[in-house]
């Protein structure tokens, strides 16, 4: 049995043969500043699932967006949502974050950027990996706003939520030139959420529920363990494979799956993050050329990225391994 740790310890020098120190997360005020770019179908979801479950956390966002009126709209849409007697003398409930626009020149006047940008979101009825379609379309975005992050000195954490988020990680590190520790890609948690979801659904799977994990990229080589005390390979990937292709179902529906991720991957595990608390996502691992972001459990606190150091047999080390291979060679 190998750990995470020894195993990320162990890897074959060409992709990364030690782990990078994870200890300069951001110290982040009790509320933060929040900024997002871009406010589409995903950017907006995460929006309202951020102000109503994240006043604990959140002081305030503002938005960027290339389209104005959108931005307008949001902005009223917005500040309008509100408990009827929040504020006022003996009501318990909270005043919602305020909300506000923001240009790209003061994008990076905040706390946390969040990145919901996308040149290349596949329409409905498209096949095979419509993440992987999305990272050649993407690359460029990223690059002009870890450019801005680079020319800020950006101090604060940097949520990728665009597909495919592991990849785009890397990049906006290279970029940038920031810490690893300040960069963390929210793919993963819609992952885990599927995974539960066909749990509560056939009993085969109930397990994953209390003693399952998932692990690795939002995407074709995701890692989903059946159970971390009982491992069973086979029953793993089979529950694996309708978690991947989950989205695809909604898809033949005739939608886009955005609202799950957008609420599970992105809003609550940011606000898990802000409060310290346990999470799903992806952080850096491996040496500083060589490396990529690879999805855990994970916290941020007290300046330091923790991910859980989990036990794996042979069967899901070599799980492991072939995700992080695969993601360190995106580069």
């Amino acid at each position: 049995m190998k750990t995470l740790n020894k195993w990320i310890h162990d890897l074959p020098a060409d992709i990364g043969a030690s782990a990078m120190p994870l200890d300069r997360a951001p110290q982040l005020a009790r509320k933060a500043r929040v900024h997002i770019v871009a406010l589409g179908d995903v950017g907006t979801t995460m929006l309202i699932g951020l102000l109503l479950a994240g006043q604990d956390v959140i002081a305030s966002v503002g938005m960027c967006d290339i389209n104005e009126k959108n931005l307008a709209r949001l902005e009223m849409e917005m500040n309008q949502i509100r408990y009827p007697f929040a504020g006022q003398e003996g009501c318990p409930d909270p005043v919602l974050p305020a909300v506000t626009v923001v240009g790209e020149e003061d994008v990076f006047d905040c706390d946390v950027f969040i990145f919901c940008a996308s040149k290349g979101v596949p329409p409905v009825g498209a096949g095979g990996d419509v993440r992987m379609a999305q990272l050649e379309a993407n690359r460029s975005l990223i690059a002009h706003y870890a450019g801005l992050a680079r020319q800020a000195g950006f101090s604060g954490q940097v949520c990728i939520v665009s597909d495919p988020v592991d990849p785009l990680c890397r990049a906006f590190l290279t970029e940038s030139g920031l810490h690893p520790a300040q960069i963390q890609g929210y793919g993963l948690g819609v992952m885990h959420a599927r995974a539960c979801y066909y749990a509560k659904k056939n009993p085969r799977f109930a397990h994953y529920l209390t003693e399952g994990r998932a692990f690795g990229p939002h995407g074709a080589d995701l890692v989903i363990a059946d159970s971390l005390e009982d491992y069973d390979d086979a029953l793993s990937r089979e529950l694996t494979d309708l978690v991947v292709h989950a989205n695809i179902a909604v898809r033949d529906l005739g939608y886009k799956p955005y609202i799950a991720p957008a609420l599970s991957s992105a809003a609550l595990s940011i606000i898990l993050t802000l409060r310290g608390q346990w999470h799903y996502g992806s952080v850096y691992l491996g040496d500083a050329s060589k490396g990529a972001f690879f999805g855990v459990k994970n916290r941020v606190a007290g300046g330091q990225v923790t991910y859980e150091d989990v036990c794996a047999c042979p069967a899901l080390y070599e799980r492991w391994k072939r995700a992080y291979t695969a993601l360190s060679r995106l580069v």
